[in-house]
């Protein structure tokens, strides 16, 4: 990244191979260090932020030789960003399962943000940056929802988060993720190929929808256990859309039990009454990916969180 300023206000950075692929936001919260991310998403969403002198999106991917406008910002006049605590940072630091070769797999709790911004405060890849203050590279290689629990990827070498995104991008990374669908889904293997198309809502929320001219999305959910309510199963999304899995099991007509945006009040209520399900159940297992320089891929694991084990051991108790 180079730099040059029309005056002693604007800053016009010119992006490197080193921030090559590398998304708009999470370059701006490199380049104005201490801005709050809800500051960052403002002066993009307002088009203050220009690249090669047009308007762009946050998740726009920067290309070698991109300008980057940045608008003047008095970060004396905004509020202090808000650190995670030091008893989440020590939380979050037993919960690293792996942390080699330019990456970090933690374990994330239900109920974390990946990221702040919207409302949240901080998220995990805040709280990640403050229990490696020296490392001058975090950012994450791919997102899981506030509410979905396990295998979160961090790269803390921007040489291996490229390598990644194109393997996420070329679906080469494989995901695998554990649900509990309401009802009793039939047969023991579906793919679901349903696009999906964005929406906001009036009062902000975001909710995701099954729409002709949504994005092409996949996933593919293997039946694991049946109980007489319920199904327990694996899913592996083939694409990468948000709230993929949540959507395409709804669309299936077996929702995620403990999703408050896309399954019944009624199902939620029965999970939560007779399973003590409190929370989404869904949960990031496992990834496979191939390592640069690495003959043989990397296989992550993370076991099912312990409340919905103990969700899925009340099942069988009382299938028994």
């Amino acid at each position: 990244m180079t730099e040059q300023h029309s005056n002693q206000q604007v800053r016009l950075l010119t992006v490197s191979e080193h921030d090559e692929g590398q998304r708009l936001d999470n370059f701006l919260i490199t380049a104005l260090k201490g801005a709050p991310r809800t500051l960052v998403y403002r002066i993009v969403r307002k088009g203050e932020v220009r690249v090669n002198k047009g308007r762009s999106k946050p998740e726009y991917r920067l290309q070698i030789g991109d300008v980057v406008r940045i608008p003047p910002i008095r970060l004396s006049e905004e509020s202090p960003a808000i650190t995670p605590s030091p008893q989440l940072s020590q939380h979050l630091s037993n919960r690293i399962i792996y942390h080699k070769d330019g990456i970090i797999a933690l374990n994330k709790p239900s109920g974390l943000a990946v990221h702040g911004g919207s409302g949240v405060a901080y998220g995990a890849i805040e709280a990640l940056r403050a229990i490696y203050p020296d490392k001058e590279f975090l950012e994450l290689v791919h997102r899981l929802d506030r509410d979905t629990s396990g295998l979160l990827m961090i790269a803390d070498k921007r040489s291996v988060l490229r390598v990644l995104h194109e393997q996420l991008r070329d679906g080469k990374m494989q995901k695998v993720y554990v649900a509990l669908l309401a009802g009793r889904l039939k047969g023991g293997h579906h793919k679901v190929t349903a696009p999906l198309d964005k929406n906001n809502l009036a009062s902000g929320e975001r909710v995701v929808r099954v729409s002709r001219e949504g994005k092409a999305a996949e996933t593919h959910f293997q039946v694991i256990e049946r109980f007489a309510n319920c199904t327990l199963v694996e899913a592996r999304p083939l694409t990468g859309r948000t709230h993929q899995i949540r959507v395409h099991a709804q669309f299936l007509g077996h929702p995620i039990l403990g999703d408050d945006k896309y399954c019944s009040n009624e199902n939620n209520k029965w999970a939560k009454e007779q399973l003590g399900l409190n929370r989404l159940f869904l949960h990031a297992r496992d990834l496979t990916l191939a390592m640069p320089n690495q003959p043989d891929p990397l296989t992550l694991h993370c076991p099912l969180a312990p409340e919905l084990e103990g969700v899925v051991q009340r099942l069988r108790d009382v299938s028994v």
